[in-house]
């Protein structure tokens, strides 16, 4: 398999950035790997801190309607939704660069 192939796969379904450190960009990698743990956890984190004012409304409301906590929890996180989108974009990025980026010394 190219490296170049080979690189654009490992970007895509394993971690944004390791195309990089495959071939030979490892600063360029690590700050695409870093960038994505913020987005992601970044997000998580958002969600949860939304979660418990919720869940307690729901639980002191007597019944926990799934459907009707779903809809507060995506109301209310608009911030968690714009890091998702910035993952996204750079995990498309990741996945391009390796495969057209250079490597070093070429």
């Amino acid at each position: 398999m190219k490296l170049d192939v080979k690189a654009a796969l490992l970007s895509a379904f394993v971690l944004p950035g390791l195309g990089q450190v495959v071939r030979g960009e490892r600063v360029k990698g690590g700050i695409l790997i870093a960038l994505a743990n913020i987005f992601l956890l970044g997000a998580f984190f958002l969600v949860l801190k939304g979660m418990g004012p919720v869940l307690l409304e729901a639980q002191l409301a007597g019944s926990v309607d799934p459907n009707a906590v779903t809809r507060k929890l995506a109301a209310g996180a608009p911030a968690a939704r714009i890091l998702l989108a910035c993952f996204a974009a750079l995990w498309c990025f990741a996945v391009v660069d390796a495969f057209v980026g250079r490597r070093k010394g070429e």
